[in-house]
């Protein structure tokens, strides 16, 4: 065995949503060869690729019907999380994308979704960020069990910089960490905006493959402020079935749709899709209407990324500072870890199809 007879082999290998082989992609590299043993790295797209079974697989039989059937092979992974970031990256610069979770409507679990999606990533291996964007209804500190807690300062090349808080392997940053909770922000639309600035630019977000941004619900200022501060790789808008806010999450996906935007929509995820009772899990309760996502999705021509049911302790843990992806009921860990697949895959295929997004300058 050769190192060109592996490579040769390897490049009958397809990444499965890129549609192109590992080598011509690149992917694959410190192979090494020793009597019959062959070992080689495949560096995917992300630490978080659903798809690494998939993958192992397919090398380890192209290498034994192509080459050797007595090899044995050892496929070892690696990630270089893509990014199209083509920018200068004069802003959040150690950041690869910057993915924005909307909603046309409130109480339809945005910040539920964005932070249950932030820890999936990061339970998959990559480097993860939270901004909660929502300046006059903040619930991430909530979620993360954090309230009270006060971010430090640093000094950075001589600018004062807010450390975010680290919890659960996320550095988040919430304005519920800066203000007292049993005061409102009463902000007219200039101040809210310059404290979205100051979140992206006097915070320490350091190096991330991902940073979520915990966007507030409608179609207004805060929307404007970040596509016109930081390149949004793509929004992912999320739902419920009934047709209030399907009417409403319609009006997200095309502002984000509109020429002056021009930022690309990941995905649509369909929340409170069903309720199971413990009692009877076979059995699925569609109390909001069937399908309503998945149809809304299908009509706009958009990834459909997954449903999460109706289960108390997704609430229960948003409550207490426990986010279901670190609480102890599979099924909910199942359906996120599922729609985070999906939305990784979606992402990867954005990066690699389509144009980088630019900072939006004349957004009136």
């Amino acid at each position: 065995m050769t190192n060109e007879d592996i490579l040769k082999a390897l490049s009958n290998v397809q990444e499965p949503d890129l549609g192109k082989d590992l080598v011509t992609l690149n992917m694959v590299k410190d192979i090494v060869i020793k009597d019959d043993k062959v070992s080689f790295t495949v560096v995917l797209t992300t630490p978080a690729c659903p798809l690494k079974d998939l993958i192992m697989n397919a090398c380890i039989n192209a290498v034994k019907l192509l080459v050797n059937k007595e090899a044995i092979v050892t496929v070892n992974f690696t990630s270089n999380t893509s990014s199209n970031r083509k920018d200068g990256k004069s802003i959040l610069s150690g950041v690869k994308n910057i993915i924005a979770v909307v909603s046309g409507k409130g109480g339809v679990g945005k910040s539920t979704v964005s932070s249950n999606l932030a820890l999936a990533l990061a339970q998959s291996g990559a480097k993860v960020g939270l901004m909660d964007a929502d300046i006059y209804g903040p619930s991430q500190h909530i979620m993360f069990g954090v309230r009270g807690d006060r971010p430090l300062m640093k000094e950075v090349g001589g600018v004062g910089l807010i450390v975010p808080i680290e919890k659960y392997g996320i550095k988040m940053m919430s304005i519920g960490l800066l203000i007292d909770e049993k005061q409102a922000v009463v902000w007219r639309g200039p101040m809210v905006s310059s404290a979205i600035r100051q979140f992206v630019t006097e915070v320490d977000w350091g190096e991330l493959d991902y940073l979520i941004i915990d966007m507030p619900p409608g179609t207004g200022d805060i929307h404007l402020t970040i596509v016109q501060t930081v390149p949004v790789t793509g929004v992912i808008v999320v739902t419920t079935p009934q047709i209030v806010a399907l009417a409403d999450a319609k009006k997200g996906i095309a502002m984000f749709g509109q020429a002056q935007m021009k930022v690309p929509v990941i995905g649509l995820v369909e929340n409170m899709s069903y309720f199971t009772p413990a009692e009877l899990p076979n059995n699925k309760y569609y109390i909001f209407g069937k399908d309503g996502g998945k149809n809304l999705a299908e009509e706009f021509d958009i990834p459909f990324l997954g449903q999460i049911p109706i289960v108390e302790s997704i609430r229960e843990g948003g409550d207490l500072g426990i986010p279901a992806m670190v609480g102890d009921n599979d099924i909910t860990k199942k359906a996120f870890m599922d729609f985070t697949a999906n939305a990784v895959r979606a992402i990867a295929m954005r990066n690699a199809n389509l144009e980088p997004t630019q900072i939006q300058e004349m957004v009136s």
